[in-house]
């Protein structure tokens, strides 16, 4: 923030400039009132009343512009702030690692994202400006006051004792309940994507009015809690309503008397009722003020749970001049912060540039778990991987996932062409490489959309099918040319035709990279040169299909169900 503050200090001098001398217009109006009350009126001397009548109006005009000022300045730095601190949310949510983005509901942050720092540029760009500045200008006038004329000043002082200590308790209860509303918020925030994204799964079971019930409760839930925030605002409003009209009705009752004892001018109490008016707007607009500082705190700190929050997946420095992609796993263990047992436990596989593993094992054998320690979506809790004798830790990032290209069983899209959810393996591709990845994928049907591979496809890509889907995952991944391909079941929601003929397409890609597929099925299986057994963890047995199948009674129950396989162990 600070330095993104730094090229606005002359622009935000002058805000608090022209609001401190804004004040001070607003100040002298009463008084010059009282001199022409005083003066020219009690004296009837019309020539004098003339000068100080222009005086007046022009100090009035050159408040209004003050305050034209103020506002038009306060525009850029504040709208920018924001902006600021939300690329810098934004940047920091994609350097932390996976097991955060797993344990954080997307709604929380998405409500982070948006209306907590609105939250925060309303009080920067209003409250915090106009907190100073009433502040300032109660002390400022009731000072004045007390000179003017001190029995009243005293009743004026007075009756800030219990604005501030209603003030400090209102402060207190606010908290707690602007942090539950904004809570509730986030979490239905994630209903609501919850239920859009899975659209399809409620309609299929007839669940819509059970979904609706449910997003009612979260509703009622959050409207409840912000009843109860209403109420409460509503009576410390309420109050600072009544403190400053009771304190006015004091100071012109005991204002009139003194007038009456001739212990005070007729101009002075004018001049006093006008700078004691001029309290009424800042006491009231105090606990719209101070709701707003409060909601903004609330705010700030649940930003700051996610700025606070360092990443174990920090970027090396040892860069890889001409990678060459030599896989080892090197007495790999991984578990979960918090867990007791690990997931992989003494992992040890090597694969040479230009040959092909498949993983092969059971279901929460820790498949996926390995592949995602090779790009760093998750970093080892012992032992280590590396990349051509270099630790994949000291690598940095951007270079390790340029090296490593890897294609999900659930292909994430966004809402974005074709041509573009392509390009981001590799933005610099020409159009016969996106052709050429593109049929490696046996993905021509990108081409046959309304607007080709200029065609948005929705959220999720949920317009296409679960086997296009994953093709033009598995195109963008070719597409970035990587010297080590992991595939994660990439083929699982294609029909055998298609797969037969990506398959025959991946064996010429994976003669130039090294590749790591994970297998449910012997046709997959065939992809590789070798295949790594998986089992509680740990890789058991490493070698040839044939031989493994031959001799490894559990690989052959696990492929015992492919359709392809006969009982002599050859592939039909």
């Amino acid at each position: 923030m600070k330095s993104y503050l730094r090229p606005h200090l002359a622009r935000l001098a002058l805000i608090w400039l022209a609001a401190i001398a804004g004040i001070a217009t607003s100040i002298s109006i009463p008084l010059v009132g009282r001199e022409i009350i005083d003066g020219p009126v009690t004296q009837r001397d019309l020539d004098a009343l003339l000068p100080l009548g222009l005086l007046a109006l022009g100090l009035g005009v050159a408040e209004a512009m003050l305050t034209l000022l103020r506002r038009w300045t306060q525009i850029t730095p504040v709208l920018g702030l924001e902006t600021a601190i939300r690329d810098d949310l934004y940047r920091h949510l994609q350097h932390l690692p996976m097991s955060f983005h797993d344990e954080w509901q997307s709604g929380q942050l998405l409500s982070r994202a948006t209306t907590d720092l609105s939250a925060i540029r309303r009080f920067f760009g209003f409250g915090l400006l106009f907190l100073v500045m009433n502040i300032v200008q109660l002390i400022t006038v009731t000072v004045v006051l007390l000179q003017m004329y001190w029995p009243l000043g005293l009743v004026v002082a007075a009756s800030a004792v219990p604005i501030v200590i209603i003030s400090l308790r209102f402060e207190r209860r606010y908290i707690r309940i602007s942090r539950q509303v904004q809570d509730q918020q986030g979490d239905l925030a994630t209903f609501v994507e919850e239920s859009a994204i899975g659209i399809r799964t409620v309609r299929s079971f007839g669940r819509r009015h059970h979904v609706y019930d449910t997003f009612d409760e979260s509703v009622l839930k959050v409207h409840g809690t912000s009843m109860a925030k209403v109420r409460l605002a509503s009576r410390f409003f309420t109050f600072l309503e009544v403190i400053p009209n009771i304190t006015l009705a004091l100071v012109l009752l005991l204002g009139a008397l003194a007038v009456g004892a001739g212990g005070l001018t007729q101009g002075t109490l004018v001049a006093f009722t006008m700078l004691m008016l001029s309290l009424v707007w800042p006491i009231a607009s105090l606990g719209h003020i101070l709701a707003m500082g409060q909601e903004a705190m609330t705010a700030a700190d649940r930003v700051m749970e996610v700025l606070d929050t360092e990443s174990a997946i920090v970027d090396g420095a040892e860069a890889i001049d001409r990678p060459r992609g030599h896989l080892r796993f090197e007495g790999v263990e991984f578990r979960f912060a918090g867990g007791e047992e690990p997931v992989l436990r003494d992992v040890w596989l090597e694969v040479s540039p230009g040959e092909t593993v498949a993983v092969v094992g059971a279901t929460g054998s820790g498949k996926t778990t390995l592949t995602s320690l090779v790009p760093r979506l998750l970093d080892v809790t012992a032992g280590r991987v590396t990349i051509d004798g270099r630790d994949v830790r000291d690598m940095p990032l951007n270079e390790l996932r340029s090296v490593v290209a890897t294609a999900f069983e659930e292909p994430t899209l966004f809402s974005m062409s074709v041509r573009e959810n392509l390009l981001l393996g590799r933005r610099d591709a020409t159009e016969e490489e996106v052709r050429d990845a593109l049929e490696v994928a046996q993905a021509g049907f990108a081409y046959d959309l309304p607007w080709g591979l200029d065609t948005r496809i929705g959220e999720q890509g949920m317009s296409l099918s679960g086997g296009q889907r994953q093709r033009l995952a598995l195109a963008r991944a070719v597409l970035s040319r990587p010297r080590i391909l992991v595939l994660d079941d990439t083929m699982s929601a294609l029909d055998v035709e298609t797969e037969a003929l990506v398959e025959e397409a991946l064996k010429r890609v994976l003669q130039d990279a090294t590749g790591v597929v994970v297998a449910h099925r012997a046709s997959t299986v065939l992809l590789a040169d070798k295949v790594a057994l998986l089992r509680d963890g740990t890789i058991t047995h490493i070698g040839r299909h044939t031989d493994l199948l031959a001799e490894v009674p559990e690989y052959r129950e696990l492929l015992a169900q492919d359709a392809d396989l006969d009982p002599e162990g050859a592939l039909r």
